[in-house]
């Protein structure tokens, strides 16, 4: 199984933001980041997971951990309301992001996800790591 964790900040939000994960792969540790002007955290939490599954396999067992409620509960449970509603909300407004949720329901489609919501800040060794790496995208 592959192991993904991953990360997003925005600094002001919104603001300069930056995005990265950290990629375990039979062993090996693989990180990647990048950085956006003009954007938000939500943006760079679902940007993570969307560049970290186009490095890797199709078909392949993965297990994502976020920090992100809004990432997990989003792929994981409102997604398929979303898109029964025609992208709307329950509150009956667009989904924010739609492009990204969009691109992230595709991928997700090609691979067997089990989704780990992880708490920020606390004593997971690489989600601090990639919490960091992250920000420093963000401040490039």
């Amino acid at each position: 199984m592959i192991k993904i964790y991953t990360d997003g900040s925005c600094l002001n939000n919104p603001g300069n933001g930056g995005w990265a994960a950290i990629i375990i792969k039979d062993g090996k540790k693989t990180q990647i980041n990048g950085s956006k002007k003009n954007t938000t955290n939500n943006r760079m939490e679902l940007l993570a997971p969307i560049k970290a599954l186009n490095k890797i396999p199709k078909g392949s067992n993965v297990q994502i951990f976020t920090d992100s409620k809004y990432v997990k509960s989003g792929i994981t449970e409102w997604i398929h309301n979303w898109k029964k509603n025609g992208w709307k909300t329950a509150n009956k407004k667009k989904v924010k992001n739609k492009e990204l949720w969009t691109e992230l329901d595709i991928l997700s489609n090609e691979f067997q996800i089990k989704w780990t919501w992880v708490k920020g800040h606390s004593s997971d060794k690489l989600n601090n790591e990639v919490d960091l790496l992250a920000r420093e995208a963000a401040n490039l």
